[in-house]
Parts: structure tokens; C-alpha cells; sequence
């Protein structure tokens, strides 16, 4: 009879070697491989620990000897993707393990190109044994052929996934609800109940949100005046208490989703109603879009009358302005003022140019399609009537009327005033206060309330 004896135990080993008197049998180095991945939610954060625990105590049970263990935290659904797993593969081939013990098949491979890999490792005899917490895969093609039926299994799971994940936000957008995290202005609703949240308003960020809107659609500010009245004066943080950067103002600007609509995902054309409340109407995002655009980006840059007022009725772009000089024959020159779409949405928009003289004609006769109930034109012409009188006094020593009854103010005929007579500034900021929409088509001035 055989006569058996313990060997000396290796560092690593768990349980006993026993090798036969004669022909001592080696043990096979097996590395213990851990993995979770990166993309699973917390819950899952102690994994890696509790897939150690486990397989050492496995080894203890059945006397395997650990040469080393590594652990990662990679998704495995892609190929490649995982260095210490890379690492492993490259070890085995250089014949530092011959087995690996790990927690289930898909631990190892989810993915067909690692899988290759591993199989193409025991083809070549290199890897001998895949051990896991119920099975075992030794080289032969009954065992290799159900390690590649689970971890295809692993795989059409991890697609499925994918599919389903897909057809879940799909399902959130038809319903209105944009997936991710809300924009700045609104809040996510936290509910028990998985999916039912609603995205509702920030009552202390949205009316702040909805002036920067207005700011840059009504007073023409640039995004570094409104940048710098959010931070100097309001003293804007995010939700989190950080302060805004410019960019993220800028991004602001850029959001659909104040006026209702937004593309999910990003980039993809595909748009969605949603459900939430809006902070803004569409026109006074388009205003101020296109306020950003046409804005003079160098200085020294001519700006005119009613630049950025006005939208091409064919296209929907701004219309700009330029001048043009003539020269007589006798020598003397004439400038003329040409307004015209700036093409940028449609860059064959055939829409014509009209003269500036024209286009003031037009809009003066506008004036008398719009029913003025304006605060601020009527604060406006109060002042201007107020600083006629002070000025009438000082020239001609007369005695300063009583400050004027806003009833008998009337609106249209100030208007037109200051549209004839006023300064470059006064006319702007006259048709900005009236938010009212100017479209030019086939050169004739229509007007559109918002």
C-alpha cells in the first residue's frame, strides 16, 4: 500500500496536500478574481469583499491553493475593457496560474471576445480548471461547451438589459418626462413608487431663470451683463450652493425644455412634449436665441435701429442691417440704410431687402394695430412729459405744469413720436417694451402679439 505524507503548506494554500510517497502531486495555482461593475448601482459596492470572503472560505473547504487574488471594478460586457482581467490572461499564458476560482461564470466574460479568449486558453492546455461557487470547467469540450452556453447566457442577459433600459426611457419621454436629472429652475419629485416622480418648479431659482430670458429678449443684454447681475447683485447659486459658471449660463439660454419641449437623447432629432410646467413661452426663447446670435461680437461694430427686432417671416432668422454709400456725379455721396434676413436658418431665403426709410413708415403704421395697456411705455412717457416741462421752464421761465394725468397720455401718438423723432436708444428700447413681434415677409411689417 501506498504510503501517504503531508507536504509543507505554501503560502496562499488553504486545507492539506497530500501527495503520494512516490510521485508528489502538485497543486494548481489558482487566482482568485473578483469583479463588479463600475455601472451597477450601490447596493453592489461591497461585492467585491463578500466574493473573497466567500471563495476563501470554498478553498479552505476543498484544499486549493490561492497563488493570488485580483479584484476590479469593470463592466464586462465589452471586450478588452478590463486591465486587470487583461492582466490575468497574459499571466496564464506565461504560466504563472493554471487555474482561476471565481464567484460565478459571468464574473469572468459577458462579452463573446473574452470569452474566445478564455476558451482559446484552455485549448493550448495553459488553464487547466475554471472554479466556481457551484461548478466546475476542467478542458474538455462537454465543460468548455457549458462555460460557453452560461456566459452566452451572461451576455443575451446584459443585451436584454440594454433593450429594456432603452424602451424604459422611450416610454418616460412619450409620457412627457424627460430622463436624467432636471435643468436648473426645476426639481426631481422623489417618490417610493419607481418611475412616478414628476419634474416640478423651483419657485426660487424658475422666476429668476425667467428674467435672464427676458433680459437678453427685451433689454438686449449680453451674456456677460446678465453673468455679472446674477453673480454681483442676486448672488445665483445652483441648487447644490455653487455658483453659476458663464457657460452654464450660456447653456441655460440654449435649453428647450424652459418653453416645454425637449430632444432625448441629445443630438438624435428626436423630440418630446413635455409634461412639465414651462417657465418661458417659445417666442421669448426664440427672442432671445436670436438676440445671442446677431449680437455685435467685436467692438467697433456698427449697430442699427432695429437690428435683432425683427424676424425674417420666411425663414424665421433675424434680419440685419447695412449700409450702402452712392456717389453722384457731381462728387456727393448718399448712405442709405438696407435691412435684409441674415440667411441663418435658410441661406437660399429669398425674402428682398427694404429700405430703413420704409421700414419706418411701416412700423409707425403698425403702431395702430396694437392695443396699448403698457406699465412701462406709460412710466416712460410720463417721464418724457415731465422732462419736457422741467426743460420748458428752465428755457423760457414758465411755470412748471402739474405732473400729467396718465388717462389722457395717449400711447400711440408718443410712440410714433419716438419712433420719427427719438435716438437710436429710445426707438430700441421702445419696441422691446412693447413685446410685441415684428416679422418682415415679402417686405411689408406684420405684427404678432405674444
Amino acid at each position: 500500500m501506498d504510503k501517504t505524507t503531508e507536504t509543507a503548506r505554501p503560502k496562499g494554500f488553504y486545507g492539506q496536500i497530500r501527495t503520494n510517497s512516490i510521485e508528489p502531486v502538485a497543486p494548481l495555482r489558482y487566482c482568485l478574481y473578483a469583479r463588479k461593475s463600475s455601472e451597477e448601482d450601490e447596493r453592489q459596492a461591497l461585492s467585491i469583499d463578500s466574493q473573497i470572503k466567500e471563495m476563501i472560505e470554498q478553498a479552505n473547504r476543498e484544499g486549493l491553493y490561492i497563488a493570488e487574488t485580483k479584484k476590479e471594478s469593470h463592466s464586462a460586457k465589452d471586450s478588452g475593457n478590463r486591465p486587470i482581467f487583461n492582466e490575468l490572461l497574459q499571466e496564464i499564458k506565461n504560466e504563472k496560474f493554471d487555474a482561476i476560482l471565481t464567484w460565478a461564470p459571468d464574473r469572468v466574460s459577458r462579452n463573446a471576445g473574452d470569452l474566445g479568449s478564455v476558451v482559446d486558453l484552455m485549448d493550448q492546455g495553459v488553464l487547466k480548471e475554471i472554479r466556481t461557487h457551484g461548478q466546475v470547467f476542467k478542458n474538455s469540450p462537454n465543460e468548455k461547451f457549458l462555460l460557453m452556453i452560461l456566459c452566452s447566457q451572461a451576455k443575451l442577459e446584459n443585451d436584454n438589459k440594454g433593450i429594456n433600459v432603452k424602451r424604459g426611457l422611450k416610454a418616460r419621454c412619450d409620457m412627457g418626462v424627460r430622463p436624467g436629472h432636471c435643468p436648473l429652475g426645476y426639481y426631481n419629485e422623489m417618490l417610493s413608487v419607481r418611475g412616478k416622480s414628476r419634474i416640478l418648479i423651483d419657485s426660487e431659482r424658475a422666476p429668476i431663470i425667467r428674467e435672464i430670458f427676458e433680459k437678453v429678449a427685451y433689454s438686449l443684454w449680453s451674456g456677460k451683463q446678465v453673468y455679472n447681475w446674477l453673480m454681483d447683485e442676486l448672488k445665483f447659486t445652483t441648487r447644490t450652493g455653487k455658483n453659476l459658471t458663464l457657460s452654464g449660463l450660456y447653456r441655460i439660454l440654449e435649453t428647450t425644455f424652459y418653453y416645454g419641449e425637449f430632444e432625448f437623447p441629445k443630438g438624435s432629432g428626436n423630440w418630446y412634449q413635455g409634461s412639465h410646467e414651462p417657465i418661458i413661452t417659445k417666442d421669448l426663447f426664440e427672442r432671445a436665441r436670436d438676440n445671442l446670435i446677431s449680437a455685435p461680437k467685436k467692438y467697433g461694430v456698427h449697430e442699427f435701429e432695429f437690428t435683432r427686432l425683427i424676424k425674417c417671416g420666411r425663414c424665421g432668422s433675424g434680419v440685419t442691417a447695412e449700409e450702402k454709400i452712392k456717389r453722384n456725379k457731381d462728387g456727393d455721396m448718399h448712405k442709405y440704410t438696407y435691412y435684409h434676413c441674415t440667411k441663418f436658418a435658410d441661406k437660399y431665403c429669398k425674402e428682398p431687402y427694404i429700405r430703413e426709410a420704409d421700414l419706418v413708415h411701416q412700423i409707425v403704421q403698425s403702431m395702430d394695430q396694437i392695443n396699448f395697456n403698457n406699465k412701462i411705455l406709460m412710466e416712460s412717457a410720463h417721464e418724457e412729459v415731465e422732462r419736457f416741462n422741467r426743460l420748458s421752464q428752465a428755457v423760457f421761465g414758465g411755470k412748471m405744469n402739474s405732473h400729467p394725468d396718465n388717462s389722457k397720455i395717449d400711447l400711440k401718438s408718443y410712440t410714433k413720436h419716438i419712433l420719427k423723432e427719438g435716438s437710436k436708444e429710445e426707438k430700441r428700447e421702445l419696441l422691446n417694451s412693447l413685446k410685441t413681434n415684428f416679422i418682415l415677409l415679402d417686405g411689408k411689417i406684420i405684427i404678432k402679439n405674444e
